[in-house]
């Protein structure tokens, strides 16, 4: 609704089938292009899964026919199911694969062409800060630590072209947070008072505008309250005889204050590592030589 109200042509996309105690009706895509048109927008709706190839291209191709191009790209689909690690189903386990980490990857590859090719595009990308590690959510988190990888390896990448890639970590009071806590709880009483996800949009839009003067990084929003969130290292030690009773003995150091330089995107810079062309089927040839 924000983006839209910017000026901003929208697919709004939801598969319509997800339901949450405490949340009364189904979510709909098709409902919220309306409410978006109904005030003067331009918006079509997609019911298509970002979970499969297949879907991420069909969502993109909306976008294509309904407004000829992609600038912007939300990636904000996404499951959470709390659960102790060795009690999570198989199941679970890998829609939280399938649906937070590769549909990501899915919508990205299958924008990033169309950017490509414009040499412009803002790509925001939906983490959490469970990807530090939270207790009955290690799927859930490892999920989004894959998405703020890839976010910096997007960016990296997406620097020659003019294509920028951010990562919001969000928290709102939403339909995953009802399926996922008892109304009793602390955490769902502090949601539904102080997180309104309109306190999230404003940082979206922001980071998915032309103006948007960073790549690569990573913000905690919630509550109204930006933070950048980063990648650090303590200054540690050095030894070229490195020994098991020297890092026993100098442990202090390597768990020491960090030091003032942050691992950025030109921390290692991999574009001098003079990569080899990459041939589709390489790894299939290589397995099948050593079957």
């Amino acid at each position: 609704m924000l983006l839209a109200s910017r000026g901003a042509n929208v697919v709004v996309n939801d598969i319509g089938r997800s339901e949450a105690p405490g949340y009364e009706g189904e979510a709909s895509a098709e409902a919220v292009a309306a409410e978006i048109r109904a005030v003067g927008g331009r918006a079509v709706a997609s019911t298509r899964s970002v979970a499969d190839e297949g879907g991420a291209q069909a969502i993109v191709a909306a976008a294509l026919d309904a407004f000829g191009g992609v600038d912007i790209l939300v990636n904000n689909a996404g499951v959470s199911i709390a659960a102790p690690f060795d009690q999570m189903s198989s199941q679970d386990t890998q829609r939280h694969v399938d649906v937070n980490l590769m549909g990501t990857v899915w919508m990205c590859r299958a924008a990033w062409p169309h950017m490509a090719a414009k040499r412009y595009g803002r790509i925001v990308n939906t983490g959490s800060g469970a990807f530090a590690g939270m207790w009955a959510l290690a799927i859930y988190g490892a999920s989004k630590g894959g998405i703020f990888s890839l976010t910096r390896a997007l960016a990296a990448e997406g620097k020659a072209i003019g294509v920028k890639v951010n990562t919001v970590n969000p928290g709102g009071f939403t339909r995953m947070l009802l399926a996922q806590q008892y109304d009793t709880s602390p955490m769902y009483q502090h949601a539904q008072r102080s997180l309104p996800a309109e306190l999230v949009s404003p940082a979206v839009a922001y980071l998915a505008h032309e103006s948007c003067p960073v790549t690569g990084e990573c913000f905690d929003v919630m509550g109204g309250e930006v933070r950048r969130t980063y990648l650090a290292q303590t200054e540690g030690f050095a030894d070229p005889e490195l020994t098991v009773e020297t890092v026993a003995r100098r442990w202090d150091e390597v768990m020491g204050a960090p030091r003032d330089a942050v691992i950025g995107l030109g921390a290692v810079d991999t574009e001098q590592w003079h990569i080899k062309p990459y041939a589709r089927g390489q790894a299939v040839a290589q397995e099948n030589r050593n079957a």
